[in-house]
């Protein structure tokens, strides 16, 4: 499919303007950026170097020592797993801008999604570990290809490594803003540790219903933790705010996948963020859903979504009161730019 959408609320950039990727993004200073000049983003580096001999970065909490060996849940090691670093235009559009979003796919997840897109890295562990000091070259080599942002891709479990990384980055004059695009699924630890460092949340709300939440991403205390850690998302950054060229500055946006069989319960899941968050809540309604090899077969969410069922998504978007954000269009083909077809990086050792 096209990676296109309709637009509600605001307009896509037209060209560069200030504020676009780059070391000199002097339109809103980065919260890292002042964090890291005031010492802040240290003293977080070292309060979340604990969660490596005790990790409780998730809400799984697993308290296993990394450092020694132990793998909790996800499976991740104490250095950071990259599967690909790249500049990506899939994003919404003020996130991936004209230039596009300089995203970082962490391989490991703390869910478990059974229709997963990205399951190359985010379950079956692709890519390379990397040092602290490699990863921040790469938010280096991000910021010189001109992207708009340095976009994190399920890092929770790696944010010891990511909150060194950004001093690093920091030091090297990168002032891009950090969007953090996260399922959802996130422990008030880990949000204490990133307040005022993330900029932008991009964060999923996938489920109203833990029988779903549980079935299909092995995550019973979704909802209630979701929409607690989404909460707390927007209190940090507030009503999304742009810079004068339409990228993302800072703020939150929700994205909700619609999924066959109201299995998303989408009706419930957006009353929710117009009650709870606020109708000026920026919305990415996506379609893009579709059967990976997970879920063949599956009596519910074994199929693509229906164009009824599409519309009645669309209809819940209406009826919640929610003007801001986008609509995707429904595909008729699969994504050209979906996660099965994202190749790791040129040099990343897949059996690492």
């Amino acid at each position: 499919m096209q990676e296109s959408y309709l637009f509600a609320g605001i307009q896509p950039s037209s060209g560069a303007g200030a504020g676009r990727g780059s070391r000199e993004n002097d339109v809103n200073e980065p919260g890292f950026v002042t964090l890291a000049t005031n010492g802040e983003l240290e003293a977080r580096a070292d309060a979340a170097a604990p969660h490596l001999l005790s990790c409780g970065l998730c809400p799984r909490e697993c308290g296993v020592d990394g450092a020694s060996g132990e793998r909790g849940w996800c499976g991740a090691g104490p250095e950071p797993r990259v599967y690909r670093h790249m500049s990506h235009p899939g994003e919404e559009p003020p996130v991936s801008g004209a230039y596009g979003s300089g995203v970082v796919f962490f391989s490991h997840c703390t869910m478990a999604c059974a229709y997963c897109q990205n399951h190359r890295w985010s379950q079956l562990h692709e890519g390379r570990d990397r040092t602290v000091a490699e990863l921040g070259g790469m938010f280096v080599s991000l910021a010189e290809a001109g992207c708009h942002n340095l976009n994190l891709v399920s890092a929770t479990q790696f944010l010891p490594a990511v909150l060194e990384a950004l001093r690093i980055a920091s030091g090297e004059g990168v002032r891009l803003p950090v969007v953090w695009n996260t399922s959802g699924y996130e422990s008030p630890a880990a949000l204490e540790l990133l307040d005022g460092v993330v900029d932008v949340y991009l964060a999923d709300l996938r489920y109203a219903d833990d029988r779903a939440a549980r079935e299909l991403s092995d995550a019973p205390d979704y909802v209630a933790t979701a929409r607690d850690a989404l909460t707390e998302m927007n209190r940090q950054v507030g009503v999304l705010e742009l810079n004068p060229d339409g990228t993302a500055a800072s703020g939150l946006i929700v994205r909700h996948l619609v999924l066959p069989n109201d299995l998303s319960s989408t009706e419930d899941s957006l009353q929710w963020v117009a009650s709870e968050l606020g109708r000026d809540t920026f919305v990415s309604l996506m379609a893009q859903y579709y059967p990976t090899k997970g879920v063949e077969g599956h009596p519910e969410a074994g199929r693509r979504i229906t164009r009824a069922e599409w519309d009645r998504a669309r209809d819940a978007l209406a009826a919640a009161g929610i003007d801001n954000g986008w609509v995707q269009e429904l595909p008729d083909s699969l994504s050209g730019i979906a996660g099965t077809e994202i190749g790791p990086d040129p040099d990343a050792d897949r059996d690492a």
